[in-house]
């Protein structure tokens, strides 16, 4: 078996295979080397698609619950942990099936087993099946993951906890859980035990809940998930968690005073850091910083030829920007093996966007009010509230607002977010309209069927070309 290639591509994952289809395109000798147990990686194992899938089990429950409100006579009668997971698992196998057989369909080796560089340009792979194999290669893309981040609090370990990966194939549904953690999957998790019914306490070690987004929109986040019933504690320190009389107890300051929390279960979200580990990078010369591999805007590391994509060297853990930074690193690894014209790609996070699907849903695209000033940047922001808005009024769903952000000479859009209704859905055409370079007033000026959810954002579009 010939054992060199141009391309290893480490890690068979969202990024991964995205990186490893676009060379094998191109006409790179290209190997797939994934050493996790099951095939898929994180967004179709243990991310994206489970946690979905619980979350329309819990959209469901909520729709149940406020049947009346809408002259409807149902009951809510609890939720089947076990159906859940069963049909988690039908439709996550499904997906899983799938990128296998994309990894398995020959257009490059696919290998199964751990590798770790010797040096530079050979890896060591140990196999599943306990074979060893040394391969070579001109280029590698490393694209492992995460796992979850490991941050110690007293007498946790102890106490007993779930994690997002147990939690999104557990068929448990507690009556009352403690989610430590503010983040996107700590939120997404939270709405989804609310809504099945749960009692649900977050504690978040910062001041504002989903770090990622301004203070107005965690702000809205944070008032809509109360009203909902989670309570919230911000601005904390968790000083340890114990067992008392069968329930779990997580003790905390909060403003100053020692308070504590007790609960049937507690759900372990503070994050996720690089799957670096067992790669041996120290071998390879590669440099990791505090985020995980140091690169450049080209996907390559301090080495050249090495590059990396997705969780292993952010700076988002968003699963599409992984799936771009596969497929440039993969075109960029072709140029310099001479395989493609051109100069090196860059990547462009003008239009990055990042979506929270708890209830009501979180979504974001481009610049932040404070990413904007921090570049110095004139600018002028918007909003128009969805409790005026006709269609979200009918559909009952009136908490949160929609933002725009604009350079003030030119009122081109910077970035927008949104709290409300299908705000992963909405916040696509403001994707667009930045694709094609769009100024508010050039928004506000196209047409919006009414009553429609997508004509809100004619609202601040006005507003700004207005002033």
């Amino acid at each position: 078996m010939n054992d060199s290639f141009d391309l290893i591509v480490i890690g068979g994952g969202s990024a991964g295979y995205a990186g490893a289809a676009t060379a094998a395109r191109l006409g790179l000798k290209t190997a797939v080397i994934e050493g996790g147990a099951d095939v898929g990686g994180l967004c179709i194992l243990r991310g994206c698609m489970p946690s979905k899938t619980l979350l329309e089990s819990a959209n469901r429950a909520e729709s149940i619950r406020r049947a009346g409100e809408f002259g409807l006579r149902a009951e809510y009668f609890g939720a089947d942990g076990t159906a859940i997971r069963a049909r988690k698992r039908r439709l996550i196998g499904e997906f899983a099936d799938y990128r296998r057989q994309q990894l398995e369909d020959g257009r490059f080796e696919f290998i199964r087993g751990q590798a770790t560089f010797a040096d530079a340009h050979h890896v060591e792979v140990r196999l599943r099946d306990g074979g060893l194999r040394r391969l070579q290669a001109r280029a590698f893309l490393l694209a492992t993951g995460s796992v979850i981040k490991q941050v110690n609090v007293p007498g946790l370990h102890d106490t007993g906890f779930l994690t997002s990966d147990e939690v999104l194939d557990s068929d448990r549904i507690p009556e009352s859980i403690i989610v430590l953690g503010g983040g996107a999957i700590a939120l997404e998790l939270a709405s989804f035990y609310t809504g099945v019914g749960s009692r649900v306490t977050v504690i978040q070690r910062s001041e504002q809940l989903l770090k990622e987004v301004d203070a107005d929109v965690a702000e809205a986040v944070t008032e809509a998930l109360e009203h909902r019933g989670v309570k919230i504690f911000r601005g904390t320190e968790l000083l340890g968690a114990k067992r008392v009389d069968g329930r779990k107890r997580v003790d905390f300051t909060h403003e100053g005073q020692e308070r504590s929390v007790e609960a049937e279960e507690i759900l372990y979200a503070l994050g996720r850091t690089p799957n670096l580990a067992s790669l041996g990078l120290d071998q390879a010369g590669v440099v990791i910083g505090r985020k995980g591999i140091e690169i450049e805007t080209s996907q390559q590391s301090r080495v050249v030829h090495i590059f990396a994509a997705g969780d292993v060297c952010g700076p988002f853990e968003i699963v599409h920007l992984a799936v771009q930074q596969g497929e440039l690193a993969a075109r960029n690894a072709a140029r310099l093996l001479g395989r493609l014209g051109g100069k090196m790609e860059t990547m462009d996070y003008r239009l990055k966007l990042f979506a929270v699907f708890t209830h009501p849903e979180v979504a974001a695209v481009g610049l932040t009010e404070r990413e904007a000033a921090q570049q110095g940047l004139e600018f002028r922001t918007a909003r128009y509230p969805f409790a005026d808005h006709g269609k979200s009024i009918v559909r009952g769903e009136t908490h949160g607002f929609v933002k725009l952000i604009a350079a003030r000479e030119t009122g081109r859009i910077l970035g927008a977010a949104c709290v409300g209704p299908e705000a992963a859905e909405l916040i696509h055409e403001i994707v667009v309209a930045m694709h094609f370079g769009a100024a508010a007033g050039d928004l506000a000026r196209i047409p919006h069927y009414h009553p429609t959810l997508s004509e809100i954002w004619t609202y601040p579009a006005e507003e700004l070309a207005e002033s």
